[in-house]
């Protein structure tokens, strides 16, 4: 029951927010935070958990929007196709390229999937199907419902809302499981952890699988919720860079790490966008930089890890487990 606690609470507070806050551009901030989020959950199976941390996530992200935007484009057909076709393609493209990458380690595995993204957005880039520079665009009258096409941002909140919980939820599954275990000790000391047994490669291509699937279904969604895709909404390395920043400024390896990173650079992001307009986007990068070097520096744990050292009693250790959603020792 302590476990469930602060996770209802959360819920209970997301569910309010849009009664609290229901201004267009507060709805419409929330849905982002939630849509970010989700990605950035996605990511954490692999980069926190496992501790492989890529930066080429963008090519799930980018599947899941141009299976949504092409469903449309070439079929005619709902967006929501593009949940199925999205996942397909990202835990195909995952098994294809997870087995030669993530034989490497460290920043030598990083800078694979940083090549393997911008090789993929060049592909795309020059693909007529996929709508070449430009992009594919969605309904611009929506036919019914599940075309995902609202004037309000209302919707798309609730939405997302919902997958965010299902990402959750299937993330403490995973980190309960046995596969949560080995991920941990893969983390911890991989050497170690063959020496013990554990299947190092399949489990790590396992969790490179399934952060692939989820990445998608929220590249999905921002394509449904924008209407659009083209090799730099879809694609740009910055995308990857977000979901890397959102985990580790919350809490990489914790469950509910990357929703509070999201919950606190998204509006940061937005708020500065709108204050200074086209220039806000230079300031990004150097925002992004910043906090690179302020978690190295100070919280390599992340916020949550830090919130929950200061609030665990004189003389007790932190209940990371809880937050990261492993199972208490007996």
């Amino acid at each position: 029951m302590r476990r469930l606690l602060w996770p209802s609470v959360a819920l209970a507070l997301a569910i309010a927010y849009p009664l609290l806050f229901s201004t267009p551009f507060q709805q419409r901030l929330g849905a982002l935070v939630l849509l970010y989020a989700i990605a950035a959950s996605a990511w954490n199976i692999v980069g926190g958990y496992a501790g492989q941390v890529s930066v080429g996530h963008v090519v799930f992200f980018g599947c899941g929007a141009y299976a949504a935007m092409g469903a449309y484009s070439h079929f005619a057909l709902s967006p929501l196709v593009g949940i199925p076709a999205g996942i397909a393609a990202s835990v195909a493209i995952a098994a294809v390229i997870g087995v030669p990458t993530l034989r490497l380690s460290g920043h030598y595995f990083s800078m694979a999937t940083i090549a393997v993204a911008e090789l993929v957005r060049l592909i795309v880039s020059d693909t007529d199907y996929l709508g070449g520079g430009v992009g594919l665009s969605g309904p611009t009258v929506p036919r019914n419902v599940f075309d995902l096409s609202f004037i309000s941002a209302l919707p798309y909140y609730y939405l997302f809302l919902t997958v965010l919980v299902l990402t959750l939820g299937i993330t403490w599954w995973m980190a309960d499981s046995r596969m949560g275990f080995y991920l941990r000790a893969i983390r911890d000391s991989e050497r170690a952890a063959r020496s013990l047994g554990a299947p190092a490669s399949r489990i790590k291509l396992y969790a490179f699988m399934l952060s692939a699937g989820l990445t998608s279904v929220s590249g999905t969604l921002y394509a449904a919720m924008f209407g659009f895709v083209d090799p730099e909404s879809g694609l740009g390395i910055l995308i990857s860079v977000k979901m890397l920043i959102m985990a580790a400024l919350g809490g990489a390896g914790l469950l509910f790490g990357p929703l509070v990173g999201a919950a606190i650079l998204v509006p940061l992001e937005e708020i500065s966008n709108n204050l200074l307009g086209g220039n806000g986007a230079g300031l990004t990068f150097i925002v992004y930089g910043a906090i690179i070097v302020l978690i190295a520096r100070f919280q390599p744990g992340g916020i949550l890890t830090l919130l929950m050292r200061l609030s665990a009693k004189p003389g007790k250790t932190p209940d990371i487990s809880s937050a990261a959603g492993a199972p208490h020792a007996p």
